[in-house]
């Protein structure tokens, strides 16, 4: 899916409005910790890694897609930002990128792709593995009790301009019998009058309930579990919140 998406990524999000909304809550974060190097694991087409390297953060982004690091490669070159990008998914952060790392960013609902306990296990174990003594992990995901409990399928739906070109971008969740989710993504894309052209990606995920996280992470060596309902640092509410922030040190 991914590697697909990430021609139109860029279009999909809009990265001003997306960053001054997240920033002033990432930093004051990584403040907390006295953060200076930083990996942004599942870092996509780079833009969150870029903005932060160019405040001064030494940063390392990481992504399974290739597509989705020569995307970031790109970007960061045409930002004049210093960030190295490697191809990498959950469980080969510290063997791809090492250890040491003041913080790990894990956002953009990325983490439910781990999507077996195991899987999750082992995400963890690898964040932790980055990360000095005491470090930051900080983990941006859909509140997932509201999606289940209100059954929530369809998402805001995304458009982009280009001139004459067009893109309008549908999201919406399959619920699956065994608890699972199928995530769905239409493109529409056309040119001026032409007819509409659409493309439909897919990708399994598991919806990680919030007490399930916060069982996991003490397992997988964190403490210090805080959750947050938006980039505001409004406390978590299981039923109101639109996502689940935690952040979490390692032990």
């Amino acid at each position: 899916m991914y590697e697909k998406l990430s021609h139109d990524y860029d279009r999909f999000v809009n990265w001003r409005v997306r960053l001054a909304a997240e920033l002033p809550f990432l930093e004051r974060q990584l403040k907390s910790v006295r953060a200076k190097r930083i990996v942004d694991a599942a870092c996509g087409t780079g833009r969150h890694a870029i903005a932060l390297a160019q405040r001064g953060y030494d940063v390392v982004g990481a992504d399974p897609s290739a597509g989705m690091i020569r995307r970031a490669r790109h970007n960061a070159q045409a930002e004049g930002a210093a960030v190295r990008f490697e191809v990498a998914g959950f469980g080969e952060l510290h063997q791809k990128l090492g250890g040491g790392f003041d913080a790990l960013l894990c956002l953009g609902n990325s983490l439910p792709h781990a999507n077996t306990p195991d899987a999750l296990a082992a995400a963890l174990a690898d964040f932790a593995a980055c990360l000095r003594a005491d470090g930051l992990l900080l983990v941006q995901n859909r509140n997932f009790d509201r999606v289940l409990q209100h059954r929530e399928r369809w998402m805001e739906p995304q458009s982009h301009r280009d001139n004459d070109n067009e893109w309008l971008f549908l999201r919406f969740y399959d619920f699956k019998a065994d608890g699972a989710l199928c995530f769905n993504l239409i493109t529409l894309h056309r040119r001026g009058d032409e007819p509409w052209q659409q493309r439909v990606l897919s990708a399994p995920l598991w919806p990680w309930r919030q007490q399930e996280l916060l069982q996991a992470l003490p397992q997988a060596g964190f403490h210090s579990v805080t959750c947050y309902g938006d980039n505001q640092g409004v406390p978590f509410d299981t039923r109101a919140s639109p996502n689940l922030i935690i952040t979490a040190r390692r032990s």
